[in-house]
């Protein structure tokens, strides 16, 4: 089962959404502290509607109890700098797909955490900053499911 990494979240329409998609796809999403709202918030329950008792959502307190719960083979970090396409990765089920805060993206200390595999990107065209977290989740999660024959789905 794919796993969503989302490190410190900051808009919780952006989570909701990711709720829903985890709800969707059979992918856990995991969270890590500090997040910028609650988890009862109206924008959150708004984007994952009916959703979150259908996915698989962990909280942790920091990166190191994420590692610890996850036990990752392969980590991919998404940024804007990663020299390798999302479509370029073969992906396994097990997988960990990690999303960087809406404001900045993914630390260089994230980045370059030992647990990384590789950073990738998704292609947008030049001059654009980068593309909504939630939007960036769906894309990658999907083409992964793709390529592993949309395993479960009906």
């Amino acid at each position: 089962m794919l796993r969503i990494l989302f490190v410190e979240p900051e808009i919780p329409g952006n989570t909701g959404n990711a709720i829903r998609l985890a709800a969707v796809t059979g992918a856990e999403l995991h969270i890590v502290e500090p997040i910028g709202f609650n988890f009862d918030d109206a924008h959150l329950r708004r984007a994952g509607l009916d959703y979150h008792d259908l996915a698989v959502l962990t909280v942790h307190p920091d990166l190191d109890s994420a590692w610890q719960a996850l036990q990752p083979r392969r980590v991919f970090a998404f940024t804007t700098t990663g020299t390798t396409a999302h479509t370029d990765v073969d992906w396994s089920d097990d997988d960990v797909l990690m999303f960087g805060k809406e404001s900045e993206g993914l630390s260089d200390e994230h980045k370059n955490d030992p647990h990384v595999t590789a950073e990738v990107r998704i292609p947008m065209l030049p001059a654009r900053r980068s593309l909504n977290l939630a939007n960036a989740a769906s894309i990658a999660v999907y083409e992964a499911w793709r390529q592993l024959e949309f395993t479960g789905a009906g």
